[in-house]
């Protein structure tokens, strides 16, 4: 019966398709009982009111590699990309793919295994170690994801006897990683030192740890660190940074937050991914003391019930950590196009939120202006999304811009042109 159904949906456009049997038949087969019938009525009711919000959100469709230039499904001809995490321009960079099919070839597609049990080649700690050194510190643990790093290191390492102190504004996977452990818990005003210290004192906790973004990823700006540290030595507390946006090109040499403020090493834990500079496929890691890292392979769930990272993903990520090793030279131009974008628009009138990052948030307030805006962005051959709530604060939608160190200056230029004539028609700049 089920093959059946399957060769019902083959069309000659079906054949042409190799996924068009499967959703064919996947669609057939949704169930229509009361209780399911009444469900999708509560989801669509939901949905409909995100569509009358104006934060509905629609995907994109890329059919070319990920790069400055894609090709975007529905447009003619190559789109400028300003709107991926690839800090670097290394996700379809040619050494990073060659070295990333080497290893598909050596090492096989994938390990169908964790880590602990048949799922550990040499890559793996090999990837590991270059982490270590490129962040200074004595050992690295590998996640499928960066999110999974935040949600297993907190429910392993704190107990109902320590505290964690969260800034307000911290990733989601922060937030969710917190609220798995039995740790007391409190959250500081954004940014807020006086917030946090009041919070520090009242707290006799065995372990104090305070947790933030190093840069955060809807405003740009960047954690105090000094402060922070700061207020660690004077409570005896631990730091703990996601440097997700950070790593690989912020600071002269791309170590993330620590080395834009000068103090590279002072952070007892990082976490960070491999799906944004360093290579843009997947991945994500903790590191920082060795005994905290053991701990994390004897406990730490997401390590211990994911599959290890595929090959291929390892040593793009390899590759791009010694290509960082190296040369400071896309670092150094990534930052550069920052600047040479956040004056444009400045300048041009725009409200840019952020510190110097490749986060260059064009604030406009209103949902429904911001994705008007980035629609029209896009007829012009720019490619930006506009972000509203419950991603960013009601009132404060915006476009969020990143830079890449592949974007040339022509082409920063030539975004920024589009910005200054879709402001004017929809009346943000004069």
């Amino acid at each position: 019966m089920l093959l059946s159904k399957q060769l019902i949906c083959k069309s000659a456009s079906a054949r042409a398709n190799l996924y068009t049997p499967i959703a064919c038949f996947a669609s057939a087969a949704v169930p229509s009982t009361p209780a399911n019938r009444a469900f999708r009525e509560i989801i669509q009711t939901q949905l409909d009111d995100i569509q009358q919000a104006g934060t509905y959100k629609k995907e994109r469709v890329i059919v070319s590699p990920q790069a400055t230039a894609i090709n975007v499904e529905g447009s003619q001809g190559k789109i400028l990309n300003f709107c991926a995490n690839n800090y670097l321009g290394l996700a379809s960079n040619e050494e990073v793919v060659k070295f990333s099919k080497n290893a598909l070839d050596e090492y096989g597609a994938g390990l169908s295994s964790v880590r602990f049990i048949c799922g550990t080649q040499n890559i793996h700690k090999q990837l590991e170690r270059k982490l270590s050194e490129f962040h200074q510190r004595e050992d690295t643990i590998l996640y499928a994801s960066c999110f999974d790093a935040n949600a297993g290191i907190f429910e392993a390492a704190l107990t109902p006897e320590d505290a964690v102190f969260s800034d307000e504004l911290n990733h989601a996977s922060i937030i969710d990683g917190i609220r798995l452990c039995k740790a007391k818990k409190a959250r500081y005003l954004h940014r807020d030192m006086k917030d946090l210290e009041e919070k520090l004192a009242s707290t006799d906790a065995r372990v104090k740890m305070i947790v933030t973004d190093g840069v955060f990823s809807m405003d740009g700006n960047v954690a105090p660190l000094p402060e922070i540290f700061g207020l660690a030595d004077k409570y005896n507390a631990l730091t703990f940074v996601d440097d997700c946006h950070a790593t690989g090109f912020f600071g002269p040499t791309g170590r993330g937050t620590e080395e834009f403020y000068g103090m590279l090493g002072r952070c007892d834990i990082i976490n960070s991914t491999l799906g944004k500079a360093l290579g843009g496929a997947a991945g994500g890691y903790t590191t920082g003391p060795r005994e905290l890292i053991d701990l994390l392979r004897q406990k730490s769930r997401p390590y211990l019930f994911s599959n290890s990272l595929p090959p291929p993903v390892v040593a793009s990520a390899a590759k791009v950590i010694d290509m960082l090793m190296s040369s400071n030279q896309l670092t150094a131009r990534v930052q550069s196009n920052t600047k040479r974008f956040r004056i444009a628009m400045t300048k041009a009138g725009f409200k840019i939120a952020g510190m110097d990052h490749p986060i260059s948030p064009v604030m406009l307030g209103d949902a429904k202006l911001a994705s008007v805006f980035a629609d029209e962005m896009l007829k012009r051959g720019i490619y930006v999304i506009g972000f509203s709530y419950p991603v960013v604060p009601k009132g404060k939608a915006r476009i969020r811009v990143q830079l890449s160190a592949a974007h040339t200056e022509e082409e920063i230029d030539r975004a920024v042109a589009a910005f200054v004539e879709v402001g004017k028609q929809l009346r943000v700049v004069a």
